[in-house]
């Protein structure tokens, strides 16, 4: 999978699940541009394990990511890693 397929991925499932505008998926956009408060952030991690197959909850460290385009680089690199 490209990172462009992981952007769209993300960006639907943001849009679909947690009703974000499109115009707010920025990868500048943090979770407080996002309007995403922590329990978002929960339900937020298992849609995307679900939909990339991957465990984020034991590789994330603090300061893993900290907008959106990072989420990205985070989702790609535990993908990469799984191969």
């Amino acid at each position: 999978m490209n990172k462009e397929e992981i952007i769209q991925k993300v960006n639907a499932a943001l849009m679909k699940e947690f009703e974000i505008p499109e115009e707010k998926l920025v990868p500048t956009a943090t979770f407080a541009d996002m309007q995403v408060d922590s329990l978002d952030v929960v339900d937020m991690v298992i849609t995307f394990e679900q939909t990339f197959k991957i465990d984020i909850r034991n590789n994330y460290k603090p300061g893993s990511f900290t907008n959106l385009g990072g989420l990205y680089d985070f989702i790609e690199k535990l993908i990469n890693e799984k191969k």
